[in-house]
C-alpha cells in the first residue's frame, strides 16, 4: 500500500459532470487521469502505472465508479457512480477507498450530476 502524501495541494472544488470527467481517462498522453469516489474528483496520473490504459484499475478512469469500489470488482457493469444500492459491508469498503484516496490524490473538484439515489448520502 502506498503510504500517505504530505505534499497534496488544498481540495479544488471545480465543478465536473461525468461527461467531463470522461475526458480524463487516460487515453490522451499529457493529459491528467481523473478519478471520482462519491462525487469526490481525484487526480491519479501520478499512478499512470495502475489508472493508465490497459491498466488493472482502468476501469474507474475518467469516470466516477463508486458502486465497483465499494464491491471491489473490476466489472465495467459495476463502475458505476450510484452506489445507493450498497450493503452496510460494501459502504464500509467504499468509505474506506474514499479515505484512502483523500490521503493520497489531489482533489480536482466535485461531480456536479450525479444519480439523485446518492446525493447527500
Amino acid at each position: 500500500m502506498q503510504p500517505e502524501r504530505t505534499d497534496l495541494l488544498p481540495p479544488k472544488d471545480d465543478p465536473f459532470t461525468l461527461e467531463d470527467l470522461r475526458n480524463y481517462d487516460g487515453s490522451v498522453a499529457g493529459k491528467p487521469i481523473y478519478v471520482s469516489i462519491k462525487g469526490t474528483v481525484f487526480d491519479v496520473s501520478h499512478k499512470s502505472d495502475v489508472y493508465g490504459p490497459g491498466k488493472s484499475y482502468n476501469i474507474f478512469a475518467g469516470k466516477d465508479g463508486s458502486k465497483g469500489l465499494g464491491m471491489s470488482s473490476l466489472k465495467a457493469e459495476h463502475a458505476v457512480p450510484d452506489y445507493s444500492g450498497l450493503d452496510e459491508k460494501d459502504m464500509k469498503t467504499l468509505n474506506d477507498w474514499h479515505a484512502f484516496f483523500t490521503k493520497r490524490y489531489n482533489i480536482v473538484g466535485r461531480v456536479s450530476d450525479l444519480p439523485d439515489a446518492v446525493k447527500d448520502k
